[in-house]
């Protein structure tokens, strides 16, 4: 894709933790971004947390008020968003494989 030609583009990407809990993982992580880069990307976003979080943050919101998620085009605290769009956030992430 020409992102020149777009006027900019934006790639949301999810990662379970799992996969950059590591020094390889991290490694590459850095790889995979700066590759999107010189390939004139212009703008990346990562949430990288696990649903089990999200559920938590639900049952206790006090405990995680800096949980930051990526929504549609903007992200927000995760504990200020309506329940309904708390529920889609975590379908979203609930692909992990066991």
């Amino acid at each position: 894709m020409d992102h020149i030609k777009t006027g900019g583009t934006l790639l949301n990407m999810k990662f379970a933790p799992g996969l950059v809990d590591t020094e390889d993982g991290l490694d590459k992580w850095s790889h995979l971004v700066r590759s999107y880069f010189k390939m004139d990307g212009h703008h990346v976003q990562f949430n990288v947390v696990r649903a089990e979080t999200l559920r938590e943050a639900q049952e206790h919101p006090e405990a995680h008020r800096d949980l930051i998620v990526r929504v549609a085009g903007y992200s927000d605290y995760f504990c200020d968003l309506p329940c309904e769009l708390q529920e889609e956030i975590i379908s979203r992430t609930e692909h992990e494989a066991l």
